[in-house]
């Protein structure tokens, strides 16, 4: 008996492995700690293996690759529905390896090593950026309770903390210090930024894919960097209205009985590429103007609020992103096509 087929449940310390034959008979039930799963997958045939899409499974799907395996990463949205009853590792597994074998699977693309360091310095950004909103906003708070207070904007808190540092001032010297030790953290956290915005942009411009995306309205290079990193393969989208759903930015439907009811955005893909194309879809609004813009989002604009035209957009973007990804060809403006 051969083994055609491996669905392997991952953890931090120990691993599943279910397997079965040419009659789909399980003949491989084994659980292996996380020093054994190499030298254990050394051993067999080449097979076919498939992952769940969770933490650390590109790291694992790259190894079993390298050891001659054909590996599959399923989306654990789209297991779930293959876990008979109960939940454990062993029915984990079995649900994988079930679930690989659907003709109408979906699978994800595995990321490089390169890739996903591109995807960690964004994150680190964001990261970044969190507490850096954090810090500014204890700040302001603490600074507010003595009655000192600046404008909006990360700009405005220099002058909001030379104004607790002033002689004429009311505030109390253990406050200025605290406000000090605050404002440390807040200018070391800004040098990181910079040094951090420095290697995205370096990583951008020799990036293709990333300058070619680049050149849609509403898509800076942070965007486009993203777009590139995580869309491994655009080639596994059918079409951009197929991307767009797996982004969750059309409308979720509840359809039955021939009655077609569509309601506002599913929201179940990616949420930072669903955030960085409305933001982009907004500042394109911000600027619209007859000459400028599209007649399709003028007309747009005069029909529907500004928020709602913004997720039209932004789901517009996304069908245009996916054919420039697919095609390689840089974005041609309507005025202009």
């Amino acid at each position: 008996m051969t083994i055609i087929r491996i669905g392997l449940d991952t953890s931090k310390h120990v691993f599943q492995v279910h397997g079965v034959d040419e009659s789909e008979q399980p003949i491989l039930r084994r659980r292996l700690r996380r020093s054994e799963v190499e030298k254990f997958f050394a051993k067999l045939p080449p097979s076919q293996i498939g992952l769940e899409a969770c933490g650390a499974s590109h790291h694992w799907a790259r190894l079993l690759r390298g050891l001659g395996h054909e590996v599959l990463l399923l989306p654990p949205q789209y297991v779930k529905a293959y876990v008979k009853r109960g939940k454990n590792d062993a029915i984990d597994a079995e649900a994988i390896c079930e679930a690989m074998s659907r003709p109408g699977m979906r699978f994800v693309a595995i990321k490089s090593a390169e890739q996903q360091a591109g995807l960690m310095l964004l994150r680190v950004r964001d990261l970044l950026l969190k507490q850096r909103t954090m810090l500014i906003n204890a700040i302001r708070g603490h600074a507010a309770e003595f009655g000192v207070i600046a404008a909006k904007g990360p700009v405005r808190i220099a002058e909001l903390l030379q104004r607790a540092h002033a002689e004429d001032a009311a505030v109390p010297a253990p406050v200025r210090e605290l406000l000090s030790v605050l404002s440390g953290q807040l200018d070391a956290i800004e040098t990181k930024l910079k040094a951090l915005e420095s290697e995205l942009m370096a990583w951008h411009r020799q990036d293709p894919v990333s300058q070619c995306l680049a050149t849609q309205p509403g898509i800076g290079p942070i965007g486009a960097l993203s777009f590139s990193l995580k869309i491994a393969d655009p080639q596994g989208f059918r079409s951009g209205r197929h991307f767009a759903a797996w982004l969750g930015i059309t409308p979720k439907e509840n359809s039955t009985g021939g009655r077609h009811r569509l309601g506002r955005i599913s929201r179940q893909g990616d949420e930072t590429l669903r955030r960085l194309l409305v933001l982009g879809a907004t500042a394109v609004i911000r600027f619209a103007k007859p000459g400028r813009a599209s007649p399709w989002l003028l007309n747009l604009l005069a029909r529907k609020p500004k928020k709602l035209a913004a997720v039209a957009l932004a789901n517009k973007m996304a069908r245009t992103l996916w054919a420039m990804m697919a095609s390689g060809e840089t974005f041609r403006h309507p005025m202009e096509a």
